[in-house]
């Protein structure tokens, strides 16, 4: 069987980004920080006629890094091949620093590369991944702290309820931890929302010290909280441990990861019970499978953190998923932003079902225009 002439596969042509502000429904704030809008870094790749997308989210200098230190490093590479633009990206990016920014960036770039790959082969992503499972779980994610109890309420009974989500997160933390007793009291009231049978998640966005974390365990196991996400600081590792150790409900970590020592580091700690990654921090599509893997390797889950269009075809991609987040703001700029955004049915998503090529995305360009960050 003869090779295919270099000269007829398809190359990478353009690289474009663009930045979009979106405000939220009302002020939203966790733990340790608060925000009034959420910003969507967009990337654009084009070979031919086929152009593919990929975003990541984060501030809006991050679609500068994408011009300025990566646009040249892919352009003229094939199509075929989004791990090898991605290794010379991250060697491109050397001096720059790779985390942060700049992380995002080249995410969204790989992200693009995978959804420009899939849309040249006529295919869904996740059919180009591979899918180990068809079915995605999710859980709805929101219950910000800045939210009245009827707020809190009407989220969480419209996912479960509603939407038949059977898991939920709120979050707890508040003001660094100095509201304990109204966490507490938020916990209580979000378990008699959803009743006894729907799974309830806290995070705390690393908002606890250690002692406090351990100290509230207790009463989470007693309003049946499975999971509780960051309730030290990521980068606390043995703090984490000791929180695990002291806790009846899996801990879970590392949504800020972004490359594969630090999910190494963690993992090695005992920090988690379930690892979480983000494609759009961590590499991209290239990346989270690889933090997948890694997770697999140690006999752990893995969850994907936001973003879940793109990670809807990721996860379905892998064994050992254990479910994506349905995040209230993400959601929104996704449905608000692109055509072909997915909906759950009985707490899934079925990437791929309509058969449209790639993340099956299409941005709505007058709609998103009123959000464009002009630099």
């Amino acid at each position: 069987m003869n090779a295919t002439p270099a000269s007829s596969e398809p190359l990478i042509r353009t690289v474009e980004a663009a930045a979009y502000t979106v405000p939220t429904d009302t002020p939203e704030a966790d733990g340790t920080l608060a925000w009034e809008s959420t910003t969507l870094v967009l990337v654009r790749v084009g070979s031919g006629e086929t152009t593919g997308l990929g975003y990541t989210y984060g501030a809006a200098a991050a679609a500068k890094v994408v011009p300025d230190l990566l646009a040249g490093v892919v352009t003229g590479l094939r199509a075929w091949d989004p791990p090898g633009a991605n290794e010379a990206m991250r060697r491109a990016v050397r001096n720059a620093g790779f985390p942060g920014l700049v992380a995002g960036a080249v995410s969204a770039v790989d992200i693009a590369l995978w959804d420009l790959k899939a849309r040249l082969l006529g295919l869904p992503l996740v059919d180009l991944l591979g899918a180990s499972a068809r079915d995605v779980p999710v859980y709805g994610s929101g219950g910000f702290t800045t939210y009245a109890a009827e707020q809190q309420n009407r989220q969480l009974r419209g996912w479960v309820h509603d939407q038949g989500i059977p898991r939920v997160k709120i979050k707890i933390g508040e003001s660094w931890g100095r509201a304990e007793q109204r966490d507490r009291r938020r916990i209580a009231a979000a378990r008699a929302s959803i009743g006894d049978t729907a799974e309830l998640y806290v995070d705390a966005n690393g908002a606890y010290t250690r002692k406090q974390a351990a100290r509230l365990a207790p009463f989470l196991a007693d309003e049946g909280v499975t999971w509780f996400e960051e309730p030290v600081s990521s980068d606390d590792l043995t703090g984490l441990a000791v929180v695990r150790a002291a806790s009846a409900a899996d801990i879970a970590a590392g949504e800020y990861g972004c490359t594969l020592p630090y999910f190494r580091r963690m993992i090695d700690s005992d920090a988690v019970d379930c690892l979480q990654a983000d494609a759009t921090r961590c590499g991209g599509i290239t990346g989270w499978l690889r933090a997948a893997a890694l997770a697999e390797a140690a006999g752990l889950q893995i969850s994907a953190h936001c973003a879940p269009h793109i990670h809807a075809h990721a996860g379905a991609a892998v064994a050992n998923l254990r479910h994506v987040e349905w995040f209230h703001d993400h959601v929104g700029i996704e449905q608000r932003l692109f055509d072909g955004a997915l909906t759950p049915e009985a707490g899934t998503l079925r990437p791929g079902r309509r058969g449209d090529p790639g993340l099956g995305l299409e941005l709505r360009e007058e709609a998103a225009e009123h959000y464009r960050v002009r630099r």
